[in-house]
């Protein structure tokens, strides 16, 4: 049931972090890999699947122009998993964010994820079947403090899911998401280094530490294999137990 053999998968924002971490945990279950970065510096996470004995290619693009998701989509060979991860963060209060903070936050993590989604989409709809996973977040759940676009992306990823899970479930495609706790990596650098909020963070997580990228590959597996057929439209959280708090 777990089974990806022969499988294609595409993860965004694979160099590092949650990206890398869910691209290892599909190759251990036997998928190959498509790996997306911003820029071409991905040696060590394509080695490392290589040396899992999957194929292993490349996509490189600035996903801050969606206007250029769609058609440099169509150089991608059929994918049967979608993994969309990339995502930037601004933090700021709103009273004195700028209007780029705003839309260079929304432009990566809902425009080009709509976008790209629904160009990888169409080819799952016409096969009929696919996996899309979206990474969603905490913030899809609360407000947070200082992150109002990075917070409104994440609301609307979770409402994405649902619509397409509803509109795509009838041709064999399931669209679910996984929202992580607070995991280790570049995004959190600023929360980890900050002595006030990261004891209170840390004290709020029944798990009693902060997630490592590798913890969310389970789910993505689950979520990219025919064991969750019939799971479409659900976001799974994997936060060492922060939203049962």
């Amino acid at each position: 049931m777990f089974d990806l053999s022969g499988r294609t998968a595409l993860v965004t924002g694979a160099r590092t972090g949650i990206g890398r971490g869910i691209a290892v945990g599909l190759a251990r279950a036997g998928a190959d890999l498509v790996l997306h970065g911003h820029h071409d510096d991905l040696d060590e996470v394509a080695t490392e699947v290589a040396g899992l004995g999957r194929d292993v290619s490349r996509w490189v693009l600035d996903l801050s122009d969606p206007s250029r998701v769609a058609a440099a989509a169509g150089s991608l060979p059929p994918v049967d998993i979608l993994v969309n991860n990339a995502g930037v963060i601004r933090r700021g209060p709103a009273l004195s964010q700028s209007p780029a903070d705003w839309t260079d936050v929304l432009a990566v993590n809902l425009d080009a994820v709509y976008f790209l989604t629904r160009a990888v989409g169409a080819g799952m709809v016409a096969r009929g079947s696919g996996k899309v996973v979206m990474i969603a977040s905490m913030l899809s759940f609360q407000g947070g403090l200082n992150v109002a676009g990075y917070t409104a992306s994440k609301h609307a990823v979770v409402g994405l899911t649902r619509a397409l899970a509803n509109e795509w479930a009838p041709y064999g495609v399931q669209v679910n998401a996984i929202a992580p706790g607070y995991i280790a990596t570049n995004n959190t650098d600023a929360l980890r280094a900050d002595e006030e909020r990261e004891p209170e963070i840390r004290a709020r997580i029944p798990a009693g530490r902060w997630g490592r990228p590798e913890d969310l590959a389970g789910a993505a597996v689950f979520l990219a294999a025919p064991a969750s057929d019939y799971v479409t439209g659900h976001t799974l959280a994997v936060d060492g137990g922060w939203l049962a708090r």
